[in-house]
């Protein structure tokens, strides 16, 4: 049999493309008609296209999609609706386009005869490999339903955890953009009216004026060249990093940083014990589990040591010992695994270790924030008082000498 990639018509008028096993193009359109599809486009499919077609045609779902999908489809599995009716109930509730098309090309597929986590491997830039990987096992084991709920907070927790560091952020970031903003303002275009004042004074101007005026001078004249190598500088950066050697030494450095260092780690800590936690729950073997997890750390040199962990389990040592051998991961995680292992509830206390470490993690930053907002209010303020002292100072000087 060849592949052939198809767009066609839904009863509902919606547009379904995908790709499917059959002898000729007629009987494909044949097939497609059985399942009261109306066929617009029937093409062979080279293996290469094929997975370039899926790649396209499926839309990146966001992270607050995918949580809400995953939530109506754990709710509706979890009442006794059949799959591909829960599907196709989610996709009507859907109010953007193109999601609602995903969910259809996937209900599709399904009927087709395809298992689930299949139909979603169709669309690998929606779903990834933990999400399908987690499906399979619900399947596998017969228990979809309770799967799909603890997929559904999962994806809620991670997109909690997200829009409260946003959220944190927005201020910080705010200030720092004003601030920059005023201060290059005032040096670009207030300053130099007020300054021209006194430059043909014949008597000398004071030292923090003098200062003022060559910065303000310099910021004018050069300015944008500042600006525009300040941008090569960070899109030279940028492509060094395209180096996966590159890139690891980075991270590698960023570890060693005093606070993004904690930081770092108590991240990838938290997301590789919340997704270990429903691999294990879902019953996926554990190496397995443990490579899935290894995959959604953020920095690569944690994740290269990872690899340790994973070939220390291969050769028969406790889950527990191989992290504490790799010497990445916080002791209290360890500790927990260690529990876990013992009492025979690695699951419940890799979550309860992912939850710790997130709220670690919100603390931390919550903290340094509340110093950061502060600081820079003060050195606002420090830098406008020397601007004003600089105009100030030669008024001052020519009052003195009228007076």
């Amino acid at each position: 049999m060849a592949a052939y990639s198809y767009r066609a018509l839904d009863t509902g008028g919606s547009i379904v493309r995908g790709v499917v096993q059959g002898d000729s193009e007629r009987q494909v359109r044949s097939r497609l008609r059985a399942q009261s599809l109306k066929p617009l486009e029937v093409k062979a499919a080279s293996e290469g296209s094929e997975s370039r077609l899926r790649w396209r045609s499926s839309p990146k779902l966001s992270a607050a999609d995918l949580a809400l999908i995953t939530r109506q489809l754990s709710t509706l599995v979890e009442s006794g609706l059949p799959l591909t009716d829960a599907l196709q109930a989610s996709a009507k509730q859907c109010h953007k386009p193109k999601v609602q098309e995903l969910l259809l090309q996937v209900r599709s597929r399904v009927q087709e005869g395809f298992s689930f986590a299949s139909a979603l491997g169709e669309s690998p830039r929606s779903f990834d490999e933990l999400y399908r990987a987690t499906i399979r096992a619900g399947e596998s084991a017969g228990y979809l339903g309770p799967v799909l709920t603890r997929l559904a907070e999962y994806c809620e927790t991670g997109q909690d955890t997200r829009q409260k560091l946003a959220m944190a952020m927005i201020y910080p970031l705010v200030l720092v953009v004003v601030s920059v903003g005023v201060i290059a303002a005032m040096m670009a275009f207030v300053v130099p009216k007020l300054i021209g004042l006194f430059r043909h004074r014949d008597r000398e101007l004071p030292g923090l004026t003098q200062a003022l005026i060559g910065a303000s001078e310099f910021f004018s004249a050069y300015g944008v060249y500042v600006l525009l190598a300040l941008l090569l500088a960070i899109a030279g950066f940028r492509y060094w990093l395209q180096t996966p050697a590159n890139r690891l030494r980075w991270h590698g450095f960023l570890l060693r940083l005093p606070v993004i260092g904690n930081w770092q780690r108590s991240y990838d800590a938290a997301r590789f014990s919340a997704t270990l936690s429903i691999m294990v729950s879902s019953g996926v073997p554990l190496l397995e589990g443990l490579r899935i997890s290894r995959e959604v750390m953020v920095n690569l040199y944690l994740r290269k040591a990872c690899e340790d962990v994973l070939t220390a389990v291969e050769e028969g040592r406790s889950l527990n010992n191989a992290l504490a051998k790799a010497d990445i991961f916080p002791p209290l995680l360890v500790q927990m695994v260690a529990s876990g292992e013992a009492s025979g509830e690695l699951d419940a206390l890799l979550a309860r270790a992912a939850d710790n470490q997130e709220r670690e993690l919100s603390h931390a930053i919550g903290a340094m924030l509340s110093i950061v907002e502060p600081l820079m209010v003060v050195v606002m303020g420090a830098i406008v008082t020397v601007i004003v002292l600089a105009v100030l100072l030669p008024i001052l000087d020519l009052n003195t000498l009228i007076n």
